[in-house]
C-alpha cells in the first residue's frame, strides 16, 4: 500500500494551507479519505495533483478548468509527464490569447498617458475601433463593485 500522508504533511510539502487543501478538496480538485479516527488521508498522487492546481492557477486557468482537466486523469495515480503536457496543450490556446490581450494591454499603455481616460471613443483599450457608439451617446460601460 503507497504511503498516506496528513493534511499537515501535505499542506507542508506543497507550501500551501491545510485551509486550501479543504477548499480544493470541497472543490472536488483532490480526494482523500478518511481513517477510522475520521482523520483525512491522502495519497501521495495528491502532491502531484496539487502542483498541477497551483500551476495552473498562477497561469489564469479556473478553477473550473482545472477540475475539468483534473478528471480526465486516473485516479489515485500521479500525473506524469504525458499527462501534464496533455493538460498543457488543452490549456494552451486560452494562454496564446491572454498573452495577445496582455501584450495588447502592455503596447496601448503609452497612448493612454496624459489621456485620463476622457476619450472613450478613440480608447484602444476599452473600446477598440469605438464599438460602442454604435450602442449610442451617453456611458455604455459601467464596472460595477461589491454593493455591500
Amino acid at each position: 500500500m503507497a504511503r498516506e500522508l496528513t493534511v499537515g504533511q501535505v499542506a507542508e510539502r506543497a507550501g500551501i494551507a491545510v485551509s486550501a487543501l479543504h477548499f480544493y478538496e470541497a472543490r472536488g480538485l483532490i480526494r482523500s479519505h478518511r481513517t477510522s479516527g475520521n482523520q483525512r488521508r491522502y495519497g501521495g498522487d495528491v502532491l502531484r495533483r496539487v502542483a498541477v492546481i497551483r500551476i495552473g492557477q498562477e497561469v489564469g486557468i479556473s478553477l473550473a478548468e482545472i477540475g475539468a482537466a483534473l478528471e480526465s486523469l486516473p485516479e489515485g495515480r500521479t500525473p506524469t509527464a504525458k499527462d501534464w503536457t496533455l493538460l498543457s496543450k488543452a490549456w494552451r490556446d486560452k494562454l496564446d490569447r491572454r498573452i495577445r490581450q496582455l501584450e495588447a494591454l502592455r503596447d496601448g499603455l503609452d497612448d493612454c498617458i496624459g489621456c485620463g481616460c476622457l476619450s472613450i471613443e478613440h480608447c484602444k483599450l476599452r473600446n477598440p475601433d469605438d464599438r460602442l457608439a454604435e450602442e449610442g451617446t451617453g456611458a455604455r460601460r459601467l464596472v460595477i463593485g461589491d454593493a455591500k
